[in-house]
């Protein structure tokens, strides 16, 4: 395993993940991902979340959207991709994704 660009994430995730098919035809699926740090402050412990963008291509984007719903928890490991597009407008947007390699789908839904 090349540990250079590897992200580990434990969380819930935020919407129903769909298929969705590519212009080349290939599946992918894109979705977010909660995740929470408890913060020591001042007047006591906080919780601070954190989003990220997730996404899944091909048998394992087929695997997510089969096995994995809103709220369900997951152990995702995968690596880090930065992109820009352009929307409608023609801004330039800037995004950072975490491409999944390997997902464990915990069916016990965690509020």
């Amino acid at each position: 395993m090349d540990l250079r660009n590897y992200v580990q994430l434990i969380g819930n995730i935020g919407q129903i993940p769909i298929i969705i098919k590519t212009s080349t035809g290939k599946s992918m699926t894109r979705f977010s991902v909660a995740t929470n740090e408890q913060i020591k402050t001042k007047d006591g412990i906080s919780t601070q979340t954190y989003w990220h963008n997730i996404v899944a291509w091909e048998k394992t984007a087929e695997y997510i959207t089969k096995t994995c719903e809103k709220g369900t928890e997951v152990v995702i490991s995968g690596k880090l991709t930065s992109r820009v597009y352009e929307t409608k407008e023609g801004e330039k947007k800037y995004i950072t994704e975490v491409v999944v390699n390997q997902i464990i789908c915990n069916n016990k839904k965690t509020e």
